[in-house]
């Protein structure tokens, strides 16, 4: 007996991961259509506030959709803005910069006593003119139309998710309140039939409603949380990158580095990647002001600043705000933007964290003893 439970139990762990794999690649062939729509529902969410304060005002949804809509294509269009300005001004210092780098690694190689004619005729001209301009060109023109589209798509989801997101949280409470409290009632029923007293029809009527309430409270509270929780870690998170991107800016400003708003801009953009992100962000700025300056000192004084800045930011405040809130294991953060990257790429990195914080929400809200053993799992709190 004890062998044929083990069994069931491998056999369900089994037809788990199976499931996963194949949920995980739909998930990645199908990415141009999930990706739109999980970041229409994000910002759903994220307009969640003022959309319910606008709805308690009478003010008509087709308003509150127009006014969204609006919002998201000036954000869109100010950081475009600022991020367009920004690598034009650096693109016109490449010349410049890219002899520096020539020069340096020629040097660098003769010193080190390197043959290899790609170190000593290093030419950063050359190299650029292996590349193809045309097709650079082309794919970055493709790529921005690729992006408008994308965009497109995304407000094409988010106005018919506003639309009907009362629809489907009535379709799924329906579902899920009256699958657990009908067979409770089946179940008092079947026991006022068996037994001798007479059957109360008020208190039946009154345990029915009082499971009913439980059941319906019990999904409010998980939409809530899962609401709550992303509208956090997002306005968290914006937070925390800007400020690191401001102080980023400044400080290589003192200090004379060139385009101290691209590498603000850096750390603003690939501090959204958990972990990873932190270590690109570093590096780049770092590896320029090598280029600039050409002297260790000013290399070691940035790289210190910058890394300080970081673990301010990301290694304490952060932790301070999200850690927290979201309560999740590292490990199963850096595992999920691994996973997620390879799903859907890098807006699977950017998604990864609120995509597993809605994930553990739900696990949370289970009653089953093999979902509260995961949702452990993932919790960086010791029980």
């Amino acid at each position: 007996m004890a062998q044929k439970i083990q069994t069931d139990s491998t056999t369900k762990i089994f037809i788990a991961i199976i499931g996963l794999v194949v949920i995980a690649i739909v998930l990645k062939e199908l990415s141009h259509i999930f990706i739109p729509f999980v970041i229409a529902i994000f910002l759903f969410f994220v307009f969640s506030p003022l959309n319910n304060f606008l709805s308690s005002k009478k003010v008509p949804m087709a308003v509150i959709t127009l006014l969204d809509i609006v919002i998201t294509f000036s954000v869109l269009y100010g950081v475009g803005r600022i991020v367009v300005d920004s690598f034009f001004q650096f693109a016109d210092g490449l010349p410049f910069y890219g002899e520096k780098l020539s020069t340096m690694i020629k040097t660098t190689a003769l010193s080190w006593g390197l043959t290899d004619p790609f170190f000593t005729e290093f030419s950063f001209d050359q190299l650029l003119a292996k590349l193809n301009v045309q097709n650079l060109a082309g794919g970055i023109f493709s790529s921005t139309f690729s992006l408008l589209g994308s965009v497109l798509f995304v407000l094409f989801f988010f106005v018919f998710v506003l639309s009907g997101n009362e629809t489907i949280y009535e379709s799924i409470k329906h579902r899920y309140v009256f699958k657990k409290v009908n067979p409770q009632l089946k179940k008092i029923k079947r026991n006022l039939q068996h037994s001798d007293a007479t059957v109360d029809e008020q208190k039946l009527l009154d345990e029915f409603q009082h499971e009913r309430q439980l059941r319906e409270q019990q999904l409010e509270t998980t939409f809530k949380k899962i609401t709550e929780q992303i509208q956090r870690y997002i306005i968290a998170k914006v937070g925390v990158n800007l400020v690191a991107g401001i102080i980023t800016t400044i400080v290589l400003s003192i200090i004379g580095v060139d385009f101290p708003i691209v590498w603000g801009l850096f750390v603003f953009l690939f501090n959204f990647i958990p972990t990873i992100g932190s270590a690109a962000a570093l590096v780049f700025p770092v590896l320029f002001t090598l280029v600039q300056f050409d002297s260790f000192g000013t290399v070691i004084l940035v790289l210190i600043l910058m890394a300080g800045i970081q673990t301010l930011a990301f290694n304490v405040a952060e932790p301070m705000i999200l850690g927290r809130r979201l309560n999740l294991n590292p490990l199963l953060i850096l595992m999920s933007v691994l996973v997620w990257g390879y799903i859907w790429g890098i807006v699977g990195m950017l998604l990864s964290v609120p995509l597993t914080a809605i994930i553990k929400i739900i696990i949370s809200n289970s009653n089953s003893p093999d979902m509260e053993f995961f949702g452990q799992l993932m919790s960086q709190e010791k029980k």
